[in-house]
């Protein structure tokens, strides 16, 4: 395959997965082609299978939420990223964190640090979708979930702190409009008295910063 024609397939899709050109080519020429265009710099490397065009070649931008997306599926955006996404804390993160039914990973490629960690499928919900300035679609917790979500898998750290961690070492802020009824209710899904105990800590800070 030449480069143009790769161009010709994908230039209308915003990303480019080697999975779909298996059908119609060689195996073992795609791949060296493919190892060819990355050490040419006209395809960037996500992950293995997963390539974009390079800013030249690129029809379709993309943003970093998408791409955290589509990097390890299922997914969805959650955490100091949705934290920091929905303005309850102020300092900006970079690392793009989301949670995932499958196991802990981390992928790093030019468009930044991509942080998966794993929570039960029972607890995979309270997400919704989004649209990028791009118009492309990426998933990312509501904004109960995103506070559960953080607890929940922090819960060692968090279970033995004062109540004014959540301000002096994480600063939360702007949660007068935060559903402490659907915090609770999600709270409830999962029998653990520690993660109670940490949630309530949670709401009783956020009622006196209301």
């Amino acid at each position: 395959m030449k480069f143009e024609e790769l161009k010709k397939t994908f230039i209308n899709v915003p990303l480019i997965r080697v999975s779909h050109l298996f059908l119609n080519q060689n195996r073992k020429t795609l791949l060296n082609e493919i190892s060819y265009w990355q050490k040419k710099g006209l395809i960037i490397k996500l992950k293995k299978g997963l390539y974009i065009f390079n800013e030249e070649n690129r029809k379709m931008e993309v943003s970093r939420e998408f791409i955290a997306n589509q990097l390890y599926f299922p997914s969805y955006i959650s955490c100091q990223y949705a934290l920091y996404f929905y303005g309850f804390i102020p300092e900006k993160v970079e690392d793009i964190t989301s949670v995932t039914t499958k196991k802990t990973k981390t992928f790093t490629n030019p468009f930044g640090t991509f942080r998966y960690y794993h929570i039960k499928s029972s607890l995979f919900f309270g997400f919704k979708k989004l649209t990028d300035e791009n118009n492309l679609p990426f998933l990312i917790a509501e904004p109960e979930k995103a506070i559960f979500d953080f607890i929940y898998l922090n819960l060692k750290i968090l279970k033995d702190k004062k109540e004014d961690v959540f301000e002096y070492s994480y600063r939360f802020q702007n949660l007068e409009n935060l559903d402490i009824k659907k915090l609770k209710n999600i709270a409830k899904m999962v029998k653990n008295k520690t993660l109670h105990r940490v949630i309530e800590k949670f709401i009783s800070f956020a009622k006196q910063k209301s």
